[in-house]
C-alpha cells in the first residue's frame, strides 16, 4: 500500500485503500507500521483533514477497529 509523508508529530505517513477499507499508518517514533480494519471512507476523509492525526488516531480509531501490526523484512 502506498502511503503519503503527513505532517505529524505522532504519524510519519498513512495509507487507505478505500476499496478494502483498509487504513494503514507508520508511527514516528517507534517506526512500527499498523493496519486498521473496517475504516470507512467518510472516517479516512474526516481523519485526514483533522487538525491533529494524532488526536483523531487516539479517540476514533486506536482501540475501535480490529488492528494488525506490519512485519517487513529487513534486508541488509
Amino acid at each position: 500500500m502506498q502511503r503519503q509523508r503527513v505532517q505529524s508529530s505522532a504519524l510519519s505517513s498513512v495509507g487507505y485503500d478505500p476499496e478494502s477499507r483498509i487504513l494503514e499508518l507508520e508511527f514516528r517514533e517507534s517506526g512500527d507500521v499498523w493496519q486498521y480494519f473496517g475504516v470507512l471512507p467518510g472516517t479516512y476523509r474526516r481523519f485526514i483533514g483533522a487538525q491533529s492525526l494524532g488526536h483523531f488516531f487516539s479517540t476514533r480509531i486506536k482501540g475501535k477497529y480490529p488492528e494488525l501490526k506490519m512485519l517487513y523484512a529487513h534486508f541488509h
